[in-house]
């Protein structure tokens, strides 16, 4: 824990021993008051993913839990709950990558981009517009794809706000709307737009940058036909998109299946 809050400005951050929760709890709140997001709304992609979790046998946490579970466990970093944190885990994951198919199954990378607007936290220009857009228009222009015809999303979620923030500075919903998409269903596996189907980091677990990379593996899983009874209707054309820091360093990805 202890180095994992290094990663704060060494004059203006660390020496008042703030925690990485403590970090994205300063960005939750700020969120908060510029778009009207409540914990309520957070507290829905905990569910969410632990929704999700509770279909695949390898998750950490399966017991289903609900907006009042969330909002009862315990104050981590106000307005950061217990549920609204991933777990320290462990594990791993692992994946292929080849210029030849070395199976059954095919997927294409089609672009990435990357972006890195800040170090810090206290360094930031905006607290809504931390990268992730940027990362994801420079792999659309080299994809070459509308991001309208994503059938699949693939999210870095280390904790609730991260999720809400993500999707909503990469277009996957109207800014302060993301929760009411979460709660009306259409992140969930049967949705207009499937996310995290394993349960993200929330759920599943985070082994550091194995949890990450478990996302990519969901996503093959899921364009392979093989996610059995998380499986959606259709993962032809996927995003992914994980972040590094406090929200300071972010990549995009899209994927394609083949025929």
């Amino acid at each position: 824990m202890s180095t994992l809050a290094q990663v704060g400005h060494p004059d203006y951050e660390v020496p008042l021993g703030p925690t990485i929760p403590a970090y994205y709890g300063l960005l939750a709140s700020r969120y908060m008051h510029d778009y009207g997001l409540t914990q309520q709304d957070m507290a829905e992609f905990a569910v969410l993913m632990r929704q999700h979790a509770m279909l695949h046998p390898g998750a950490q946490f399966r017991d289903p839990i609900t907006v009042s579970d969330v909002m009862a466990s315990r104050e981590i970093s106000s307005p950061l709950k217990l549920l609204d944190c991933c777990p320290v885990s462990d594990g791993g994951a692992a994946f292929i990558v080849s210029r030849e198919p070395v199976s059954d199954h095919h997927v294409r990378v089609l672009g990435c981009g990357q972006a890195h607007l800040h170090q810090h936290v206290t360094a930031a220009r905006s607290l809504s517009d931390v990268g992730a857009a940027v990362a994801m228009n420079r792999a659309r222009a080299k994809a070459g794809v509308d991001p309208r015809h994503i059938k699949y999303a693939g999210i870095y979620d280390s904790f609730t706000i991260t999720l809400a923030i993500l999707i909503e500075e990469l277009g996957l919903a109207p800014r302060g709307e993301a929760a009411a998409r979460a709660r009306n269903g259409d992140f969930g596996i049967g949705g207009a737009l499937p996310l995290n189907t394993h349960g993200g980091l929330l759920s599943y677990g985070h082994c550091g940058c194995g949890g990450a990379l478990a996302h990519l593996v969901e996503t093959q899983l899921q364009m392979t036909g093989r996610a059995g009874a998380r499986q959606v209707r259709d993962a032809s054309l996927a995003l992914l998109h994980g972040d590094g820091g406090v929200m300071s360093s972010h990549v995009s990805m899209f994927l394609e299946r083949l025929r």
